[in-house]
């Protein structure tokens, strides 16, 4: 923020990212603040907590929340959780950017729309319009789910692509409250290296195993060192059971030595230095329902 900045005009606030799962809430908010600090995959429910990341221009700052994909398929404690983040978050947010797939509107989609308040500014954000052959289907399509709520703006994007991110910023800018920052010019989130480095190993369980391994599999990081510029990480893999084990390790420890090589050069990225890393994979059947076991492994 330069000097000439004056606070007095200086806009910041709360902006939350809510969707079904899998509509590219994670990959929006990481191109937003221009760094990966929510995990991306194709497999549904990789976000699984409150994941802040921060903007800061001279005269704004913006503090994305990329929510959980709000689940209706299971009932587990582990989904009544996401489901509650989901919730608390759109009540203490200022404007509330609503995803969607463009030219896909499903029941899921309804839900999710059902759970924002009114008294919120809402953007439509009709996200993978990259991906939509015949562009002149895309006006009906937005007008169709404008009809369904007072939408405050309607911007079509592509995440991936970059497309008119810019112009979906200008909007939200227009919505957030006169404030100072609340975090420093420098800062692209709120959570610990720690942290970043659980979410880090588990997106690359989820890529490298895929739709094989069920969605209850959590990282917990045993040990996170730092020395100079080093960081030394010792992290955990926990399954449900043996099966789901040998598929993590993979023929030979093929599979868990390509997570830990990604994951290790990802964290090297994202942290700039080195990182030596070490991954255990154990078993721990139930966790994911059990309340008192999802607050131990840092679930809100």
């Amino acid at each position: 923020m330069t000097e000439s900045a004056s606070l007095s005009h200086f806009r910041c606030g709360y902006i939350a990212i809510v969707g079904r799962p899998n509509v590219g809430k994670s990959t929006l908010m990481n191109e937003l603040i221009g760094a990966k600090v929510s995990i991306t995959s194709r497999k549904a429910q990789t976000t699984r907590h409150r994941i802040t990341g921060i903007q800061t221009l001279d005269d704004a700052q913006f503090v994305y929340v990329d929510t959980p994909g709000f689940q209706t398929r299971h009932s587990n404690a582990l989904n009544k959780t996401l489901n509650r983040t989901v919730t608390n978050t759109l009540t203490a947010s200022d404007v509330i950017l609503y995803v969607i797939e463009a030219g896909t509107f499903s029941q899921a989609d309804q839900q999710v729309l059902d759970l924002i308040p009114k008294n919120v500014p809402c953007i439509l954000v009709i996200n993978k319009s990259d991906r939509v052959k015949d562009k002149a289907a895309l006006m009906p399509f937005a007008q169709e789910i404008a009809a369904k709520r007072d939408f405050t703006a309607i911007v079509p994007v592509s995440a991936k692509q970059r497309f008119q991110l810019d112009s979906l910023q200008s909007e939200i800018k227009k919505h957030l409250p006169e404030n100072p920052p609340i975090f420093g010019e420098d800062d692209i989130t709120d959570r610990s290296e720690k942290f970043l480095a659980a979410e880090t190993v588990r997106e690359k369980v989820f890529r490298f195993v895929g739709d094989e391994l069920p969605y209850t599999s959590t990282v917990v990081i045993e040990k996170f060192e730092q020395e100079g510029n080093l960081r030394r990480v010792f992290a955990a893999i926990l399954v449900e059971r043996d099966t789901h084990k040998s598929m993590v390790i993979g023929n030979k420890g093929a599979k868990l030595k390509d997570i830990s090589t990604q994951a290790r050069l990802d964290m090297e990225r994202l942290f700039g230095g080195p990182v030596y890393l070490e991954i255990w994979v154990k078993v721990k059947s139930g966790w994911a329902d059990n309340e008192a076991g999802l607050r131990a492994y840092g679930y809100e």
